[in-house]
């Protein structure tokens, strides 16, 4: 007897534990594969799959396709679906804890995509990010409020350390909102696409990255205090007046490359993370 897969979606329940709203709306998920392009000369990676409503996209465009999704009850329906597939290949995994360099073949960049579950998505950028030489780009489909933060500029209430971070590594772009109504079932915030492009070459290189993010978190523990407050234990008056920053600013002033330039300055003083 063969395994009903139709019967299987329709059966299987969104989990919060895995933090499941599964993406229903046509118009949408044709929209995702038209941003993301897929080519047959490519490797696709999609995290958290679901039921597979982009993975038929993306697997229709004739790229090498890994999916990594934990939820093993979906898995023999998306083996049912795509597994005849030569290309399409199914991790039984989470994606916090999976080495994506592992994925690349002949030195091709990765492209990733998802529909990534809100309770986990700023971790599991930070994870990504940290294979950002192996990465073409990555386009993902997140909380609104996510991808404010991720595209804020200097000066906004909405720019913080996951704003610094992503933009130290990738261009990062907002493009389109996703309401409610796409997903069964509906989350209770808003969500939107954002596409985030690590740099070929940095335009600024931290000399010791722990160092840099070290001082980028203490700078934003306090959003409220001044810079002088947040990093006292970090920088000398004299070493900002060498800066030229404003000891009595907010962290949420200051540009990525100011943050760089600090951390390299303590880095040439001897400081480490």
């Amino acid at each position: 007897m063969s395994f009903d897969h139709r019967a299987a979606e329709k059966q299987h329940t969104a989990r919060k534990r895995f933090g499941q709203n599964f993406l229903i709306d046509h118009s949408i998920i044709d929209n995702i594969v038209a941003s993301v392009r897929p080519k047959p000369s490519q490797t696709v990676v999609e995290i958290g799959p679901g039921k597979g409503a982009i993975t038929e996209g993306l697997v229709h465009s004739g790229a090498r396709l890994h999916v990594v999704e934990l939820d093993r009850d979906l898995h023999p329906i998306l083996n049912a679906k795509f597994g005849d597939n030569p290309l399409f290949t199914l991790h039984a995994f989470d994606a916090l804890k999976f080495d994506f360099s592992e994925l690349v073949e002949n030195e091709q960049p990765l492209r990733v995509v998802g529909n990534l579950p809100y309770n986990i998505s700023t971790p599991l950028i930070f994870h990504l990010l940290s294979f950002h030489p192996r990465i073409a780009d990555m386009h993902f489909m997140l909380q609104r409020e996510v991808v404010r933060r991720l595209v804020a500029e200097p000066g906004s209430k909405a720019y913080g350390r996951l704003s610094v971070m992503a933009q130290y590594f990738c261009r990062v772009q907002s493009l389109f909102d996703v309401p409610p109504g796409s997903f069964d079932p509906p989350p209770k915030v808003q969500s939107a696409i954002v596409r985030l492009v690590p740099h070929v070459e940095l335009p600024i290189v931290a000399k010791d990255y722990k160092l840099f993010d070290r001082v980028v978190v203490a700078a934003f523990s306090q959003r409220r205090k001044t810079l002088r407050n947040t990093l006292r234990d970090w920088v000398s008056e004299a070493q900002f007046e060498r800066l030229g920053i404003n000891p009595s600013a907010r962290a949420e002033t200051l540009t990525v490359t100011q943050f760089v330039t600090m951390a390299n300055l303590l880095s040439e003083a001897g400081v480490t993370a």
